[in-house]
C-alpha cells in the first residue's frame, strides 16, 4: 500500500515526510504545512471513530533530526554504523539460514510421510488415516515454514547493501563539506531529504505534554532517541510547572528584581511554556502581577567596605558560576545574611575565600559566614 512505503522525496520544507511514523498507534504520518508545520496522524480518528494522536510540531523535531543526521556522518560515527550494519546483516543470514534449513527439513518430513501414505494397503483403513493425517500435518509445517521464510527475507533491511565501502568512501569525501551544502540556499529540499534517507529509514514521533520523543531508526537497524522540549500552551502544562511558581513567588515576595528571578529559575532548570531551555522575564512579569506583587523598588547605588565583595565580585574572583552561590545560599549551605537591600556582602579575607572554595570542592558541606559578618559590617548606603 502506498501508506506503508516511503515514497520519493518531495518539495516542501518538512524534511520527515514519506518517512515519519506515529509511535502511538504506527500508523503512518502526513505531513501538514498549516501554521507553521506539523507532522499528524489522524488514522484512529478516521478508521474508528476514536480521538486523534496528538500532532507533532515539525520545526524543533526536523532541526535536531538534521543536527543527528550530520553528527553521524563524521567518520568514527560512520565506521560504528559500518559495523552495526555488517553485524546486523550476519544476523539477518545466520535467521534466514535458520529458515532455508527448516524449511528443508519439513518438506523431507512431507515427502516422508507421503511415501508412508502410498506404500499402505488401502483396505488397512486405520493405517491409511493415520497415515494421511500425518501427511497433511507435515504439509502444514511446510507451509508454515515457507510462510516465516518469505517473512525473514521481506524484513531484511536494505542498509548493509548501501553501507558498502564505495558508498561510504562517498560520505566521508562529502562529511567536511556537508554541513555546508546542506545549509546552501542553493540546495532543493528534495535534495536534504535524499541526503537523510541515504542513512535514515524511518522516524518514530511521540508527542507528551511538553516535549517529542524521537525515535530514528538508521539504515540497517541501529537507533537513535531523542527527546526534544516543545512548547506548550501554559505552564500548568509543565511537569515541575507548579514548583517553578512557588519558586517564583516566593523570590519575588522576597523582593528579588525580575532578572534575578530569571537567572535563578533557569539555573535550576525551570522554562517558560513558550522556550524549551530558560524561563523568560516576561514570564516571570505576568506571574508576579498576576499575584498582585509590585515590582521591588529600583537599586539605588551604594557603597561598601573595600573589604566586602558582592555576590557577583566574589563569584568573579574565584571563577566560579554566580548562580551556584545564589543556589547554596537557598539550600542554605552557605549561611550568611541579606542587606537591607536583599544583596550579598562577603567579607575579603583569605578564610572566607578559601572557604568558599571548599565547599566549591565539597570539602565541606557547609560554610557559615553569619559570625563574620556581624563583626565586620562594612556596607554604607549612599
Amino acid at each position: 500500500m502506498r501508506t506503508k512505503t516511503r515514497g520519493i522525496p518531495r518539495d516542501g520544507d518538512l524534511l520527515l515526510h514519506g518517512i515519519v511514523w506515529c509511535g502511538r498507534c504506527g500508523h503512518k504520518m502526513y505531513a501538514r504545512y498549516k501554521g507553521g508545520g506539523e507532522y499528524v496522524c489522524n488514522h484512529l480518528n478516521k478508521h474508528s471513530g476514536l480521538p486523534a494522536c496528538p500532532p507533532v510540531r515539525a520545526r524543533a523535531v526536523d532541526a535536531a533530526v538534521a543536527d543527528a543526521f550530520l553528527t553521524a556522518l563524521a567518520p568514527a560515527e560512520l565506521d560504528a554504523l559500518s559495523r552495526a550494519c555488517r553485524a546486523q546483516s550476519q544476523v539477518d543470514s545466520a535467521l534466514r539460514a535458520n529458515a532455508e534449513r527448516e524449511v528443508e527439513r519439513t518438506r523431507y518430513a512431507a515427502a516422508l510421510a507421503q511415501r508412508q501414505y502410498n506404500r499402505v494397503d488401502p483396505d488397512n483403513r486405520l493405517v491409511a488415516a493415520e497415515l494421511e493425517r500425518r501427511w497433511e500435518s507435515a504439509l502444514m509445517e511446510v507451509r508454515a515454514a515457507e510462510t516465516a521464510l518469505a517473512e525473514q527475507s521481506a524484513q531484511q533491511p536494505a542498509g548493509p547493501v548501501a553501507m558498502g565501502k564505495a558508498f561510504t568512501g562517498k560520505v566521508v569525501t562529502l562529511a567536511g563539506r556537508l554541513p555546508q551544502i546542506w545549509a546552501d540556499p542553493a540546495t532543493s529540499d528534495a535534495h536534504r531529504k535524499s541526503l537523510l534517507r541515504c542513512l535514515v529509514d524511518k522516524a518514530v514521533l511521540n508527542r507528551t505534554p511538553e516535549s517529542a520523543l524521537v525515535l530514528i531508526v538508521w539504515r540497517g537497524g541501529a537507533v537513535t532517541e531523542l527527546d526534544i522540549k516543545m512548547r506548550v500552551t501554559a505552564i500548568a502544562k509543565l511537569a515541575r510547572g507548579a514548583e517553578m511558581r512557588e519558586r517564583l513567588l516566593e523570590l519575588a515576595r522576597a523582593g528579588m528584581p525580575d532578572d534575578e528571578i530569571v537567572r535563578v529559575l533557569t539555573s535550576e532548570g525551570h522554562r517558560s511554556a513558550n522556550s524549551p531551555d530558560k524561563v523568560l522575564a516576561v514570564t516571570v512579569q505576568r506571574i508576579r502581577l498576576a499575584e498582585g506583587i509590585s515590582t521591588p523598588p529600583a537599586r539605588r547605588r551604594w557603597n561598601h567596605d573595600p573589604g566586602f565583595l558582592s555576590t557577583t565580585a566574589l563569584a568573579a574572583k574565584l571563577g566560579i558560576p554566580v548562580n551556584w552561590l545564589y543556589v547554596r545560599i537557598r539550600k542554605k549551605r552557605l549561611l550568611i545574611d541579606p542587606q537591607p537591600t536583599g544583596a550579598y556582602l562577603f567579607p575579603d579575607t583569605s578564610v572566607v575565600l578559601d572557604g568558599v572554595r571548599n565547599l566549591r570542592n565539597h570539602i565541606i558541606s557547609e560554610l557559615d559566614l553569619r559570625i563574620s559578618q556581624r563583626e565586620n559590617r562594612g556596607y554604607q548606603h549612599g
